[in-house]
């Protein structure tokens, strides 16, 4: 290509017309008088004006370019002194961050030296550029809000990992995170910032004073008498912490807010090139503006919306002749930015829809035409970049109309084919953060956002719980509230209008990336973005650690929804078509995709375990059911893969150690980085003072290439492997029998939906969480607030300091609900709208849907990714914890059958064999105890098929070992919660008076028994005799396991308690030490519902267990009551600390649980029973009635004697818990104690006393009454049963035993 601008032949693209000769074969060239008068009205003098026709050089297209030359060239002479360099700086005229020896700590820096994240505790870095005299200005795009000082210092600062800008005496700075000023020492200054805002930083050097910016509004000078003189230059400068980010804008783009009088960037803009840029651009206009009629022999004005280049050969040659000097002026950021962004926003300012300004198409129609395809692409690289920044880093204003504006031009630019799927091909995805362009940033100051005028008046609910609709008990709200919250939520509807137009038109740039139908010239625009999509999941996936790939959750939150709405578009606009599909309504994912391989899920886990090992066990069902077969060879390389993975770990680990090897080396690894500069990715050079050779990696590049990366294979799919034809099912391939063949929708949407499901379980679902911290801080203010308004009003009239104080704290408050109250209706309605929870709703459903189609595929289910189950449960929780205070649940369509289907879910699979990960079997245990806890969701669970309630209960009574236990019981003790022996309660007696938990918690739930599980239970063990005894027998074990735990660990608190030196008890003991104990009093009252529901099981001897399973209740019942109920023992000291941890450690939770056991067995029962449980509970040698006695208040005369002194002593009696515990279950337990004393003295009467010799050599409890076969030795039966319930082994020799017969001892001679 010829040099620009030099000689006369003009070689781009060949539009300019060589020869004389050559110009009579080309028609369409109108006549030299009308030509000459075009070129001057399209080529105007510096001023506009032009000169008189008999003064002005006639133009052809032979002189054109002499004069195009001749008119750039105006002004060069002064333009040239411009670009001398500025007196009072120093260093290179390209100002960026200095990474060879300017920084300190950790720092990941990105391919333009101008955006920095922190990868340490607090790193510093300063820029390559230096000023001295004068004045000057830079901005910072603050990324992320955390704990930043951006300011000045010199290069005789030093920095540590304590100690950054601001904190030595040369450096100044400014901190918008904890809203300080730094310099040395610290002050208040300015405001908080937040993430998308911009810091300007400001040095006077002349007046010796340091000031800062936030958004354009001066926050006033910050340091003044600054050090200056011979050898003091200031350095642009940044301390940042952990994760924080921030870009910085030195003069390479126009300074968003140049406005500060006689201030300069320290990067000089590229003024020749400038008014370069601007004069072309105003040729271009006139083009546009004139046209020629031909007929008539005269120019013409023309309707600039409605232009349009129609093949007219002098038009096109005229703009051949602009662009040769425009093309290569479009290539630099600064220009694309201050002259092409900024013309191209001035067209759509006129208003209307964006397809009512046709001209941006035909201009870059004109682009792609008329400059090099290297020159298009770096410009419209450049241009989303401009526009990504731009709509990132605006202030939020009440109408939002910075948002949409850029929005806008953004729409416009994709609509252009050609320059969509070229930025969706290179850049959206490669180069840019594109995601931001879906996100609505939540502002911080709502008084700057414009919410005052908004929303006027604020409101927050006066007394609100979290305890669902029954403990609502709200008092009738006043006229005035009524009033305030009526006119609050007009002002959240004002504001919802506004954002919905913003989310539209986001919606509107999807709908773009999705179309399937712009086939010109290559693959259609959605499966380029199929496969952009699936590259980003798969990065979000597997570098969970890796802080320039990770998307942030809250973009990921609004990207999410923007795309369930075009998602749904398009699928009820193929449904319109093909009548036959499903609409959105009935969406789900078919279970081929996640077998036949035309999807990739990563290494993500699926429910069966790893994929090569599924692949290798599954193969002949995939074959049988499915038709797909695995290649051997693959399984051989999957395993061999396997190995060298292994390998290569060692050698991995090794590289592990130095982060740089990968992150130094360059733009082979390039990827956006997520959180530095804000469009620029690629933060991969790694800096680090503590290894500065890492730079220079040692080993040399190519064996990079020989890192195992699992590279996607839908790089290279097409339309067709996608969609398929021809009897190809492309993403369908392999239908198992049990899927119904009928049409779903395009193939490519159930992708898009697959990575919706994805994007969720990845971060949408933690970023729902953590917002809605908001409106708990709504609630404590709020009932701070009513607080302080209580004690003011009883505060006595005397008192007016502490009156004053009152007050002072209830403006505070007020002041703070204002706040928050405008803030909580910003985040309603962009997280927690009613549309949003709606969407939250759907996507529950499509993984119900896709769940129950996975599981009738038999053992093809355990293909399915995990995740699909994890959304599903999770999703369910967001609905039911953290959109319910704006929007109900029970609201939704269908709501009670979700409820029941995932309830279904839920009871089938947390027992299911084809499901292997430990971590996703406890997620649906815990959602199952979960779900039992509330009425609503407990009724679900009653409502699914019987034959799968009984199954659940089947799987509930499985035995404990050999799995995960504690939350069995707690599902089982839910059921029964209610139903037992003072065991009414929600908070225990004791824990009344101190401050409630939150009331959301499944364990604070009001108590739900559920007499038809129950019911199951009852049937379940008395038909099965092998379930009941195994199940108990694990019961009995657990118990005696956690209550002997427990008694171990409280020895040792109280032990700890006593010594005289000061210590404390570790926090994690107390917290194991106070599980133990409610594991023990939750299998108690398992064995309550057991013996309540089914006593026979225990009382009738017929069963062969029964005898020992009693046994063994009533020697644990008697080792309990007596560790409980001993006076001055153990647990009374431990409990009458009160440490914190140990809050639900107490009698009564123990002893009722004890009580209701005993009661049921002793009086509750048949005249039989009560016998056979009273022989045995007595016959147990621990048994000791002063237990018994306790329960009631009943003390023993010797402990009554000692304790004589002290009679402010109370002692534990079920009496005194009246509220809890009737008057009947008190009749019963006064029956029980005159039961057991009478019978109790009867025993003692009639007991022979029996020699040494003749006692179980076991227990040393019972006679001698079994002889086991063959080893012939001997216990009682108790022992020997108990023994082989676990163990086939005898005691004394270790023998198999094969039998136990009854021993007798023979009458001596």
């Amino acid at each position: 290509m010829t040099s620009r601008g030099a000689g006369t032949a003009f070689s781009r693209k060949n539009y300019r017309l060589s020869t004389e000769p050559e110009k009579s074969k080309v028609t369409g060239i109108v006549n030299s008088r009308l030509l000459n008068d075009y070129l001057h009205r399209v080529f105007t003098n510096a001023d506009g004006n032009q000169p008189a026709a008999a003064y002005r050089k006639h133009l052809t297209f032979q002189n054109l370019q002499e004069h195009l030359d001749r008119l750039l060239a105006e002004e060069n002479g002064s333009e040239d002194s411009r670009d001398q360099v500025a007196e009072g700086r120093l260093g290179p005229s390209t100002v960026v961050l200095d990474h060879t020896s300017g920084f300190e700590g950790l720092l990941l820096v990105d391919d333009d030296l101008l955006g920095v994240i922190g990868h340490s505790n607090f790193g510093s870095i300063r820029a390559t550029t230096c000023v001295y005299k004068g004045k000057w200005i830079y901005e910072v795009l603050i990324s992320s809000q955390g704990l930043m000082q951006i300011g000045w210092c010199t290069l005789n600062c030093r920095f540590n990992q304590e100690e950054g800008v601001g904190d030595t005496p040369d450096s100044y700075a400014y901190d918008g995170n904890r809203v300080r000023k730094w310099n040395v020492t610290t002050t208040n200054y300015g405001k908080s910032w937040a993430a998308g805002d911009i810091v300007s930083c400001l040095i006077d050097l002349d007046e010796g004073t340091i000031a800062f910016c936030l958004n354009g509004i001066s926050l006033g000078t910050a340091f003044d008498n600054i050090t200056r003189g011979a050898g003091m230059a200031y350095f642009p400068a940044i301390s940042l912490s952990f994760k924080e980010s921030v870009a910085f804008n030195f003069g390479s783009r126009p300074l968003r807010y140049p406005l500060v009088e006689g201030y300069r960037p320290l990067q000089d803009p590229p003024i020749a090139d400038l008014v370069k840029a601007r004069k072309l651009l105003g040729y271009l206009k006139n083009v546009i503006h004139i046209g020629i009629d031909v007929t008539e022999g005269k120019l013409v004005e023309k309707d600039t919306s409605m232009w349009q280049l129609q093949g007219e050969p002098t038009v096109l040659i005229t703009l051949a002749h602009i662009f040769n000097y425009f093309s290569p002026l479009m290539c630099k950021v600064y220009l694309v930015e201050d002259v092409l962004m900024t013309f191209l926003l001035s067209i759509l300012e006129r208003g209307g829809a964006v397809e009512a300004h046709p001209l941006i198409q035909q201009l870059l129609d004109l682009m792609w035409l008329l400059m090099e395809e290297y020159e298009v692409h770096e410009c419209l690289k450049q241009l989303l970049m401009s526009l990504l920044r731009a709509y990132r880093f605006s202030p939020i204003i009440p109408d939002l109309g910075l948002q949409i504006h850029y929005l806008r031009l953004t729409i416009a630019v994709l609509k252009h084919e050609k320059s969509r799927k070229y930025l969706l091909s290179n850049v959206l995805f490669d180069v840019l953060r594109s995601v931001v362009f879906f996100y609505i940033k939540s502002p911080l100051r709502v008084e700057e956002a414009g919410l005052q005028e908004l929303i006027p008046t604020t409101w927050w609910p006066n007394r609100f719980t979290k305890e669902g609709k029954e403990s609502k008990e709200v008092k009738e709200e006043s006229a005035e509230e009524r009033l305030r919250r009526r006119a609050y939520e007009r002002g959240c509807q004002r504001l919802k209008k506004r954002i919905e137009v913003v989310e539209g038109l986001q919606v509107q740039i999807l709908k773009l990336l999705l179309n399937n139908k712009d086939r010109g010239g290559g693959e259609a625009s959605r499966y380029i973005f199929l496969n952009k999509f699936r590259k980003f999941l798969q990065e979000n996936a597997s570098n969970r650690g890796n802080l320039t790939v990770l998307c942030p959750p809250e973009y990921m939150v609004c990207f999410l929804h923007r795309l369930i709405a075009a998602l749904r578009f398009f699928w009820d606009g193929h449904k319109v078509k093909t009548p036959a599909a499903l609409s959105s309504e009935e969406a789900y994912v078919p279970p081929q995709l996640f077998y036949n391989g035309k999807v990739d899920y990563f290494d993500l886990q699926r429910l069966g375990g790893l994929l090569s090992h599924l692949k290798k066990t599954l193969k002949d069902d995939l074959a049988a059911k499915a038709n797909v077969l695995i290649d051997p060879a693959e399984l051989q390389a999957v395993t061999m893969d396997d190995l060298d993975e292994d390998e290569e770990s060692a050698t991995s680990a090794a590289q592990s150690q130095r982060p740089s090897a990968a992150l130094a080396i360059g733009g082979a690894l390039a990827r956006p980085g997520w959180l530095s500069s804000p469009t620029l990715g690629r933060a991969n050079r790694f800096l680090s003072t503590a290894a500065v050779s890492l730079m220079n990696p040692r080993r040399p590049l190519g064996t990079l290439e020989k890192i195992k990366v699992r590279t996607l294979s839908v790089e290279q799919r097409t339309e067709e492997d996608i969609e398929g034809s021809h009897g190809n099912e492309g993403l369908l391939l392999g239908r198992p029998p049990e899927e119904p063949d009928q049409p779903i929708t395009e193939n490519s949407l159930l992708e898009v939906l697959d990575g919706i499901v994805m994007m969720y379980n990845l971060s949408v679902h933690q970023q729902l969480g953590k917002m809605v911290g908001v409106s708990d801080d709504v609630n404590e203010y709020a009932m701070a607030l009513k607080d302080t308004e209580e004690k003011i009003s009883r505060c006595p009239k005397r008192r007016r300091d502490i009156h004053e104080e009152l007050l002072k704290s209830q403006k505070v408050f007020s002041e703070k609900l204002n706040h928050l109250s405008r803030r909580l209706a910003w985040i309603n309605v962009t997280i927690y709208s009613k549309e949003k929870m709606q969407d939250v709703y759907w996507l529950l459903r499509v993984c119900i849907r896709t769940i129950e189609h996975g599981d009738r595929t038999g053992s093809l289910f355990a293909f399915m990714p995990e995740f699909y189950l994890s959304v599903a449960m999770n999703s369910y929780s967001a609905l039911k914890n953290y959109f319910s205070p704006v929007n109900s649940m029970e609201e939704l369509p269908g709501y009670e059958e979700t409820l029941m289907r995932l309830a279904a879910i839920l009871a089938k699979h947390f027992a299911d064999s084809r499901i292997v990960g430990t971590d996703i079997r406890d997620s649906l245990m815990q959602a199952l105890a979960s779900y039992v806890c509330y009425p609503h969701s407990l009724r679900a669970v009653e409502r699914i098929p019987e034959e799968q309630r009984i199954s659940m209960m089947k799987n509930l009574l499985a035995p404990y070992e050999q799995r995960p236990w504690a939350q069995t019981n707690w599902i089982l003790v839910r059921l029964w919660r209610g139903c037992g022996f003072g065991y009414r309660y929600t908070r225990l007696p004791h824990l009344l008076k101190t401050k409630p938990e939150d009331a959301s918690l499944p364990s604070l739930q009001k108590p739900c028994p559920s007499t038809l599980l129950q019911r199951h239970m009852a049937d379940l063990l008395r038909s099965d005799r092998d379930l009941a005894p195994s199940f108990l027998n694990s019961v009995l074990n657990q118990l005696n396991w956690a209550f002997s735990e427990f008694i171990g660990m409280i020895q040792e608190i109280q032990q700890a308690a006593e010594r005289l030196e000061r210590n404390f008890v570790d926090s994690r003991q107390l917290k194991v030490c106070a599980t133990c104990f409610d594991l023990s009093v939750s299998l108690l009252r398992v064995l309550e519902m057991t013996v309540t529901l089914a006593p026979e099981i225990f009382l009738d001897w017929n069963r062969p267990s029964s005898e020992l399973l009693l046994r063994r209740l009533a020697q644990l019942l008697n080792q309990v009551l007596n560790r409980v109920t001993a006076e001055r023992n153990l647990f009374d000291r431990v409990v009458n600390l009160r440490l914190p941890g140990l809050e639900s450690v107490d009698h009564y939770p123990i002893l009722v649980a004890v009580t209701g056991i005993l009661v049921r067995l002793l009086v509750d029962t048949d005249v039989q029973g009560a016998e056979r449980a009273t022989a045995v509970l007595l016959a147990d040698p621990c048994f000791q009635l002063r237990s018994i006695q306790y329960l009631l208040g009943h003390a023993e005369p010797s402990a009554l004697a000692a304790a004589a002194p002290a009679t402010d002593k109370r002692h534990f009696s079920l009496h005194t818990y009246t509220e809890y515990i009737s008057a009947e279950e008190l009749a019963k337990v006064d029956k029980m104690l005159s039961h057991l004393s009478e019978e109790s003295k009867q025993a003692a009467a009639t007991t022979l006393p029996t020699s040494e010799e003749d006692l179980c050599p076991i227990c040393y409890a019972h006679p001698i009454s079994a002889i086991f076969r063959p080893c012939s030795h001997k216990s009682c039966k108790a022992c020997i049963n108990q023994h082989l319930m676990n163990n086939k082994d005898c005691f004394f020799c270790k023998a198999t035993i094969t039998g136990v017969d009854d021993f007798t001892k023979p009458a001596s001679s």
